[in-house]
C-alpha cells in the first residue's frame, strides 16, 4: 500500500528528545496529488524555549560521551532506518515528490551518512601536540592541543533533500559530542520527525536533541540566540547570507545556491551512457538540487552532435507522477515555484532564446527544458533555477570557457569532461568553486567528501568528518616542565 492510499498520519514533535503533540498542526501535501497526507505538531514560542534551555543543560553530559557510546547510538540509527527503509522511501515520494528510485537512493544515502559517523567517531583524531620551544623563552614549555565540542547547536535543513541533508547535520553533531534543536522545512519535515523517532530509541542524553517544525518567524531565535554556539543552515543564498548577518558570535555554516556548470572538451565519448548522465544530472527531482547541471558547455567542435543527442531523448521525457518506477522528473514543491521558472522562461524567450525541447508546464508539473542562445544577463542564466530546466552553450577556446564558468556569483561545484591532465590541473588550480568534479556532472557527489561553496554559495564544508570539526574547537593545555 503506498503512501497515497493512507489515512492521514499525525507526527509529535520532539522536544528534549521525547515526542510531544501540540494543538497547532501543519498539514503536509502529497506534492504530486495535492491531497494531505500528514499533520505535524508545531512548536510555539514556549517549546521553543523549552528545548534550547535543554539543549544547553546536555552540553556536559554529550561533551562526555565516549566514541563507543556515540558509536552505539549512531548504528542503532543505521540499523532501524534499514529496518524502515521501504517506509521511508514512500514518505519522500509523498512529501517531497521525489521519483521513486531517487528517493529509494536518498534514503541509502541517510543509511550510508550515520553509517560514516559511526566510523569516524572512532577514526578522528583527538589531538596532537605542539612543540613550543621555538624560542628561548619558551624552554621548557609543552602543549596538547585536543578537540572539543563547541557546545548546543542550532540546525535547519531545507525541502530538497529532507532526509539526507538533515543526516548531514544530525550525524555530525552526534559525532562531535552537541546537543542539537533542529528545525526541518515546513514544506517536508515529516522525515526529519523520523529521524527523531529513531533518536528517541537511542542512548541519547537527555535533553539532548529537539525536532520542532515551527512558522519561519519562530525559527528566527535559532540564529540569533547566543546560547547556540553554531548554526548550520542549508537554503536559499539570499536567506543564508542574511542569517549570518544577524548571527551573532556564533559560528555558521552555509550551504548555500549553485548555478552549476559542466564543461565538455572535444575529446569526450558522446555515448549514450553520457547524455543520459547529462539529463540525470539537469533534470533530476526536477532540477531541485544546489549542484544540478544547469549551464552545458560544449565546445564547438561537438556541439551539433551533442544538442542533437540531447534534444532527441529529452523530447522523450515528461514530467509525471514520482510513485512510478519509470518516472525521472516529478513535481515541482510547489506551484508558485513552477510559475516563477515559467515566467523566467518567457522573459528568456522574449529575449531571444531558443527552447529546444520542453518548456511546457502543467500545475506543478515542469516539462526537462532545454535552452540556447540565452542572454546572460537574464535570471535563467545568472541565478540559480533551481528547476528542471538548463542551458546549453557554444565555446571555442579552453580557457576561455573556464572563465565563463567562473562569470558566476555562485561557487559550488563545476564539471569538466577532458582527456588532458594538463586542462584537469588547469580547471583544478583556476575554477573559483567549492569541488571540480573531472569527467563526471558537478551533481556528484559522496557523503564524506568535503562539500561546499565559495563566493554566494556558501561558507564551510559538509562532509562528515569535516562537519565534524566544525562542531568542535581546539583547546590547548601547556605545561610547563
Amino acid at each position: 500500500m503506498t503512501q497515497k492510499s493512507r489515512a492521514v498520519i499525525d507526527y509529535p514533535l520532539y522536544l528534549a528528545g521525547k515526542a510531544v503533540e501540540t494543538s497547532d498542526w501543519l498539514e503536509v501535501n502529497d506534492k504530486y496529488t495535492g491531497k494531505v497526507f500528514a499533520r505535524v505538531s508545531l512548536a510555539d514560542a514556549k517549546i521553543m524555549e523549552k528545548a534550547i534551555k535543554a539543549a544547553v543543560k546536555a552540553e556536559a553530559e554529550m561533551a562526555a560521551l565516549e566514541p563507543h557510546q556515540k558509536q552505539k547510538i549512531l548504528l542503532h540509527c543505521v540499523k532501524r532506518f534499514n529496518e524502515i527503509r521501504g517506509q521511508l522511501t514512500e514518505i519522500l515520494i509523498a512529501e517531497g515528490g521525489k521519483p521513486r528510485k531517487a528517493a529509494a537512493a536518498e534514503v541509502e544515502r541517510l543509511i550510508n551518512t550515520f553509517q560514516l559517523a559511526a566510523d569516524a567517531v572512532t577514526q578522528l583524531d583527538t589531538g596532537r601536540m605542539i612543540p613550543l620551544a621555538v624560542t628561548a623563552a619558551a624552554s621548557g614549555y609543552q602543549g596538547i592541543v585536543k578537540h572539543v565540542p563547541v557546545g548546543a547547536v542550532s540546525l535547519i535543513s531545507p525541502f530538497n533533500f529532507p532526509l539526507n541533508l538533515t543526516a548531514h547535520k544530525i550525524a555530525p553533531a552526534i559525532a562531535a559530542g552537541c546537543p542539537f534543536v533542529l528545525k526541518p522545512a515546513s514544506l517536508t519535515p515529516t522525515s526529519a520527525l523520523k529521524v527523531a523517532e529513531i533518536l528517541a530509541e537511542t542512548d541519547l542524553p537527555p535533553n539532548a536533541f529537539s525536532v520542532l517544525p515551527c512558522p519561519r518567524e519562530l525559527a528566527d531565535v535559532l540564529v540569533t540566540d547566543d546560547r547556540f554556539k553554531m548554526l548550520s543552515f542549508t537554503g536559499s543564498d539570499v536567506v543564508g547570507w542574511d542569517m549570518k548577518a544577524r548571527a551573532g558570535r556564533k559560528k555558521v555554516t552555509l550551504e548555500l545556491g549553485g548555478n552549476a556548470a559542466v564543461m565538455i572538451e572535444p575529446d569526450t565519448e558522446i555515448s549514450d551512457a553520457f547524455i543520459d548522465r547529462l539529463i540525470g544530472g539537469a533534470f533530476g527531482h526536477a532540477g531541485q538540487v544546489c549542484i544540478s547541471v544547469q549551464r552545458i558547455l560544449v565546445h564547438e567542435a561537438i556541439y551539433a552532435d551533442v544538442k542533437k543527442k540531447l534534444v532527441d531523448k529529452l523530447k522523450k521525457i515528461k514530467a509525471a507522477d514520482p510513485d512510478l518506477e519509470s518516472t525521472l522528473i516529478g513535481p515541482m514543491i510547489k506551484e508558485t515555484e513552477a510559475k516563477r521558472l515559467k515566467k523566467w522562461l518567457d522573459k528568456a524567450v522574449k529575449k531571444g532564446a531558443k527552447v529546444l525541447s520542453g518548456g511546457k508546464l502543467k500545475g506543478v508539473l515542469f516539462d526537462p527544458t532545454l535552452l540556447e542562445d540565452v542572454d546572460h544577463s537574464l535570471e535563467v542564466y545568472k541565478d540559480e533555477v533551481f528547476g528542471p530546466l538548463a542551458i546549453l552553450e557554444k565555446y571555442s577556446d579552453f580557457e576561455a570557457g573556464i572563465d565563463c564558468i567562473n562569470n558566476s556569483r555562485f561557487g559550488l561545484q563545476a564539471g569538466v569532461y577532458t582527456q588532458s591532465l594538463k586542462k584537469m590541473m588547469y580547471a583544478w588550480d583556476h575554477l573559483h568553486v567549492g569541488g571540480v568534479i573531472i569527467n563526471d556532472i558537478p551533481s556528484f557527489r559522496v557523503d564524506n567528501m568535503p562539500y561546499g561553496g565559495v563566493k554566494d554559495s556558501g561558507l564551510g564544508r559538509e562532509g562528515i568528518q569535516s562537519a565534524i570539526r566544525d562542531m568542535q574547537e581546539e583547546r590547548i593545555l601547556v605545561i610547563k616542565g
